[in-house]
């Protein structure tokens, strides 16, 4: 089972709500509760809805949008979008709540979107990302997980917008870059690449090295998962960059001691913790530190002097969508 998410500014779609996994519901409705309105659609794998069934509510009102609602209506947008929801659903929705924010202003529609979020990738991509860390989760051996599985379902997730009528794909989800290029193959619209979106934004900032003679250098703060994929740092250095990782020190009495804290809920220790990583780094007279993890962006407050000296790929995918969709209807 998943969730689609489906955002059409040309129908008013009401809300099918559903009585399990209530936080996630109430989280969906503070997200989504804005004009233009949206449809959340729990179907099952032959992309169907179920029937109705104890703890299934669907009122009178959304069961006649739904009917109304032509198989071809998203494809009559040529900027609708189409998102496959990672590791998290939170930080999933904090994406899909800063893209209809940021796409809003002045007034503006936000942009048409198709929302797939599969718990059971969720936990594949997860369980993924913590094989990276055996020791951290307290493992004899790894939980096996066969990436080719992986593969084939983001392949799914990709195939099934593109029939929805996204013109465009969205993968908010860093463990899920590491897959890029399989999951884009035989893909019939653009994929954006969170690496390439950051470093093109760096490029358009036209900072000026630190040290005179070198190089802009940027660094990478993520899990090992990410790091070891590479991808962020190839990206960077296509682009000119000199990209700075964590040594191997730093991982082990920071960065994994942070993330240790953060399990064990001891928020304080892995903030401070977090914030000797950041400037391990900075002192490397590097101009940014990229945030290559979700814990870790959302781990230190808003108002942090750090974050002044961070970027998120996120925040850069989410502009480069509006970008993309602009160009579209102009």
């Amino acid at each position: 089972m998943y969730l689609q998410i489906v955002n059409n500014p040309s129908h008013g779609l009401g809300h099918v709500c559903y009585s399990s996994r209530v936080s996630c519901r109430v989280r969906l409705s503070s997200v989504l509760a804005m004009p233009p309105s949206s449809v959340l659609l729990h179907m099952d794998e032959s992309n169907d809805l179920p029937k109705p069934k104890k703890g299934f509510c669907l009122s009178e009102d959304s069961k006649n949008s739904l009917n109304s609602l032509s198989a071809d209506s998203l494809l009559r947008h040529a900027n609708t979008v189409g998102i496959i929801g990672g590791v998290s659903t939170d930080s999933t929705l904090k994406f899909v709540k800063k893209l209809v924010d940021w796409s809003s202003n002045d007034g503006k529609s936000s942009l048409p979107f198709v929302l797939c979020s599969d718990p059971a990738l969720n936990k594949e991509l997860l369980l993924y990302e913590e094989n990276s860390y055996p020791s951290l989760y307290h493992r004899a051996e790894s939980t096996p997980v066969d990436p080719k599985l992986i593969v084939e379902n983001l392949r799914n997730k990709r195939r099934y917008l593109e029939k929805c009528g996204a013109k465009l794909i969205l993968m908010p989800c860093h463990i899920a870059h590491i897959w890029y290029d399989e999951v884009c193959e035989g893909s019939s619209v653009p994929v954006l690449h969170m690496g390439e979106c950051i470093a093109k934004e760096l490029q358009e900032a036209k900072m000026k090295p630190l040290e005179a003679g070198n190089p802009l250098r940027v660094g990478v703060m993520a899990t090992s998962a990410t790091l070891s994929a590479g991808f962020y740092q190839e990206k960077l250095q296509s682009n000119g960059f000199e990209a700075v990782l964590p040594d191997k020190a730093t991982m082990e009495h920071t960065v994994i001691p942070s993330i240790e804290a953060m399990k064990r809920e001891d928020m304080e220790g892995a903030q401070n913790l977090l914030r000797i990583a950041l400037q391990v780094l900075l002192v490397q007279a590097v101009n940014v530190v990229m945030l290559g993890s979700d814990e870790m962006r959302d781990l230190l407050p808003g108002d942090d002097p750090l974050l002044k000296k961070c970027v998120d790929p996120m925040d850069a995918l989410a502009r480069s969508a509006i970008k993309w969709a602009e160009n579209q209807c102009s």
